[in-house]
C-alpha cells in the first residue's frame, strides 16, 4: 500500500525563484520539466529515468543574474519532496549504490537515507575541461551545490565519486551525466520497499 502512495506535491516561492511540481517515487521514469537551466533539466530527466521516478517540475528563477539561486533551490525542493514522499520511511532499504560509466569516466553514488544530511564529492577538477557550449553556464560548482542542497534537505549521507583515468579529459556534461545516472540508480535502490523490513530501517526505531 505504501508504495502506491509515495507521492509529494510541492511549491516554493521566494524573491529569487518560484518552483512547483509533483514527485512520484514509485513511477516509471516519466518527466515533465520546465526549468531555465537546460543542462540541469537534462540531468534530472536522466536521474528520473534511471531511478523510475515520475517528476513534474515548473521553475521560474532569476537567471538574468546567474543560475546559482535557481540551481540550488531546485536541489532544495527535490530533496524535500523525496523526504515528504517517503514519510516515516518504514520498510525502505535505506542504502543504495549505483555506477554509471560514460567513455573513460565512471560515476559512483552511494547514499544512506539516515536523517543526517551530508555530501562528499570526490572529484579531480583539474582533470576536467570546461563545458564551452553550455549557454546556461552550468559548472562543477553548480553540480556540487545542487547535490549538497539535495542531500541536506532529504536528510541523506551522499558520497559521490567520479573516477577519471590519468590522461583523460572529460567535459562537465560527461561528468554530470555519470553523477545523475548513478544517483538515480542509488536512490531507486535506497527507496525500494524491502518486504522483510516491517518497520523503520534503523536500530533507533526512527529516522528524522
Amino acid at each position: 500500500m505504501a508504495a502506491k502512495t509515495r507521492k509529494a506535491r510541492f511549491e516554493r516561492k521566494s524573491s529569487e525563484t518560484v518552483i512547483k511540481g509533483e514527485l512520484n517515487v514509485d513511477g516509471k521514469g516519466v518527466t515533465k520539466l520546465k526549468t531555465p537551466i537546460g543542462l540541469l533539466s537534462h540531468m534530472l530527466d536522466l536521474f528520473c529515468f534511471h531511478g523510475y521516478f515520475d517528476l513534474a517540475l515548473d521553475v521560474k528563477g532569476d537567471t538574468h543574474i546567474d543560475i546559482h539561486h535557481t540551481n540550488e533551490d531546485i536541489g532544495i525542493v527535490l530533496g524535500k519532496a523525496f523526504k515528504d514522499a517517503l514519510k516515516d520511511k518504514k520498510g525502505i532499504r535505506r542504502f543504495g549504490s549505483g555506477f554509471a560509466p560514460m567513455e573513460d569516466t565512471l560515476g559512483h553514488s552511494v547514499i544512506d537515507i539516515s536523517g543526517r544530511g551530508h555530501l562528499r564529492l570526490n572529484l579531480d577538477k583539474a582533470g576536467i575541461s570546461p563545458m564551452k557550449d553550455a549557454e546556461d553556464g552550468f559548472t562543477l560548482q553548480h553540480l556540487e551545490h545542487f547535490l549538497e542542497s539535495f542531500a541536506k534537505q532529504l536528510g541523506a549521507n551522499l558520497i559521490v565519486t567520479v573516477h577519471i583515468p590519468r590522461g583523460s579529459n572529460p567535459d562537465t556534461h560527461t561528468v554530470a551525466e555519470t553523477v545523475f545516472k548513478s544517483l538515480g540508480m542509488a536512490m531507486d535502490q535506497a527507496t525500494q520497499v524491502d518486504p522483510r523490513r516491517k518497520g523503520v530501517p534503523s536500530t533507533k526505531g526512527l529516522i528524522d
